[in-house]
């Protein structure tokens, strides 16, 4: 039984910051599923591919050898050196000496924002955004700033030069997005980080879902002139190689920043587990195919799916991701209420676009990541419930 009350302090137990923290908006809708049967989820952002054969058997040999110790904090270095290889083809050159392997990309946030941010010191969220990052940017001491991006979600150079007075230290960037699928070619890139140099800030850039990229290559904003040494790149292995349970991630970051974060990450997380860091080597070296094939198969879901949403409501094409993100407004119902309908009435479960912020009202998140023939039921769950309103 969980115990509630009766601690023997007489002063509040939690800190300041955590006790203003509000619970994500996803977690609570999420456990409105639990117990139901026949409901089709559209709302966990996980692929519902398994890791690739030849990854898994790479793991399982490690462990029928005894691979089962700590690895250096900075993770295994044939991994580091794959990883920095990897990444030339997002334009960036860089060595296994900026690499550090972390226990997923959500760690990497946590431990970037916290090696660079002093209280007081203003990071810079564009809306609608990854539920972590204003939470783990407040624990950091940050003062967060919110940009909405509403309605073509796309951030500009004029968006961010109006902080220049306000002490801007870092921009989050993540695209393709979450929630919204929107990414930016290599010219939209360049004001972003024309922007960033005019506030003298850092950009902290989220590029898990870089991979499955449909419209245009991904370039990492890393690459550009003026870039690299004011970039901490994200990414991992959960979206494109579908390895979500394996918690492998990385970061590429300019050595004063590494150094920073891996002076946090030693002291709370150790290293990546060696199992998973083993399974992330076999796919840079052999998983290509397989990514190639998971990528195609969203690109199909996606072009089925938007276009059924198109006969309901207005929705951004996504670029890249498994994420769309139709305005629900014109059904007269909020985004809420509309998530929790279709999923009380026709078992469909969505996520309403206010967990992701302000600007994300009026809008639900669509994940993809489930079968054509879910996908195919799941829609037509929706249309039969907007024709019943």
């Amino acid at each position: 039984m969980r115990r509630t009350g009766g601690l023997p302090l007489s002063r509040d137990i939690l800190n300041i910051r955590v006790r203003e923290l509000k619970p994500s908006g996803i977690r609570r809708f999420f456990e409105l599923i639990i117990g139901r049967d026949d409901v089709i989820s559209l709302g966990v952002g996980e692929p519902d591919f398994a890791v690739p054969w030849r990854i898994r058997e790479e793991m399982i040999y490690s462990l029928e050898k005894g691979i089962t110790s700590y690895t250096s904090n900075f993770g295994l270095l044939e991994l580091r050196e794959a990883i920095a290889d990897y990444y030339k083809k997002f334009g960036v050159e860089t060595s296994y000496e900026n690499v550090l392997v972390t226990t997923g990309v959500s760690e990497g946030i946590d431990i970037a924002l916290r090696a660079v941010v002093n209280p007081g010191e203003t990071v810079l969220v564009p809306e609608p955004t990854y539920v972590s990052y204003q939470p783990l940017a407040f624990l950091s001491g940050a003062d967060v700033i919110s940009i909405p991006t509403c309605p073509d979600f796309k951030l500009t150079f004029e968006d961010l030069v109006k902080y220049r007075d306000r002490n801007v230290k870092v921009l989050m960037l993540n695209y393709p997005n979450n929630p919204t699928g929107v990414s930016y070619r290599k010219k939209e890139l360049e004001e972003i980080a024309d922007a960033a140099v005019e506030l003298d800030c850092i950009v902290i850039s989220d590029e898990i879902y870089g991979e499955l990229s449909y419209n245009f290559r991904h370039v990492s904003i890393a690459s550009l002139n003026g870039m690299e040494d004011r970039t901490v790149i994200l990414n991992g292995f959960s979206k494109g190689f579908a390895m979500t349970g394996m918690r492998v991630g990385y970061a590429i970051a300019p050595e004063p920043i590494l150094d920073g974060m891996l002076k946090i990450h030693q002291y709370s997380m150790l290293c990546a587990p060696v199992t998973a860091q083993i399974g992330a080597l076999e796919a840079l070296r052999n998983g290509e195919d397989e990514l190639e094939r998971m990528r195609a198969e969203y690109m199909r879901r996606r072009n089925f799916f938007v276009k059924r949403l198109r006969e309901m409501f207005d929705v951004v094409m996504p670029d890249g991701a498994f994420y769309a993100f139709p305005d629900v407004s014109s059904t007269g119902l909020s985004g809420e209420e509309f998530a929790e309908r279709l999923l009380m009435e026709k078992n469909v479960a969505v996520v309403p676009g206010s967990a992701f912020g302000e600007c994300g009202s009026g809008h639900v998140r669509c994940a993809y990541a489930v079968s054509m023939e879910k996908l195919r039921e799941a829609v037509d769950r929706m249309s039969d419930f907007v024709n019943s309103l």
